[in-house]
């Protein structure tokens, strides 16, 4: 990897947020310090956190004197400070696509089932409507995807060369899969873009338990 001691992410294993910025620093290979914001814990509302971000999120990527916070925006900096294996292809309706794609997840889908919305519905309601929140929120994002993506999709998203898209997409169907129990079977373009993504390396060494702070 790169060596960039400079790199710091705030991060928390569960986030899938945190997740797509540790895929995109590995597939640019960008070296960076680690450091755990447990939002279990409420480490995200420390004076000092509340510095880096003030809306209190992970993850946040510091870069010498630079802070930047929210994933969308840390990859786009990212693409444009390290242009390495590049997370947007040159071609504009395919760099379009990408950022669609990306910006789907980013805020059609992931906010929506955040925990503290959950919580929330949970507490309200009950487990059974926050489990109907999360399944149609999810597979209606899913259902939008696979729309967009089934006629330019290859082995990754938008053809054979992963970008944008892959790093959003990837960690957002293991949440779905593994977490709510969402049956990707109903979106093979999706499911084959997943499994594809699970067979690189850079993808295996960012998921939850293999980040220093996972709680296994």
């Amino acid at each position: 990897m790169s060596s960039s001691s400079k790199l710091v992410l705030y991060s928390y294993w569960q986030s899938s947020c945190a997740w797509r910025v540790r895929f995109a620093l590995n597939l640019k290979g960008l070296a960076y310090e680690y450091r755990s914001v447990n939002l279990r814990k409420g480490e995200q509302f420390s004076p000092e956190f509340k510095k880096l971000n003030p809306l209190c999120f992970v993850p946040v990527l510091v870069d010498g004197d630079i802070v930047v916070s929210d994933s969308f925006a840390i990859l786009l900096y990212l693409n444009e400070k390290y242009p390495q294996n590049a997370l947007l292809p040159s071609d504009p309706q395919l760099r379009a696509l990408n950022l669609q794609a990306s910006n789907i997840v980013s805020s059609s889908m992931q906010p929506l089932i955040m925990q503290s919305i959950l919580k929330y519905i949970e507490d309200k309601f009950g487990p059974a409507e926050r489990q109907l929140w999360v399944r149609h929120n999810t597979e209606k994002g899913f259902q939008a995807l696979e729309k967009l993506l089934k006629d330019y999709a290859g082995t990754y998203a938008t053809g054979e060369e992963v970008y944008m898209a892959d790093v959003f997409l990837a960690p957002q169907t293991a949440v779905a899969e593994m977490r709510f129990n969402i049956d990707m079977s109903k979106f093979p373009t999706l499911n084959g873009i997943y499994k594809s993504c699970k067979d690189l390396p850079e993808f295996q060494a960012s998921v939850p338990e293999r980040q220093p702070d996972a709680e296994l």
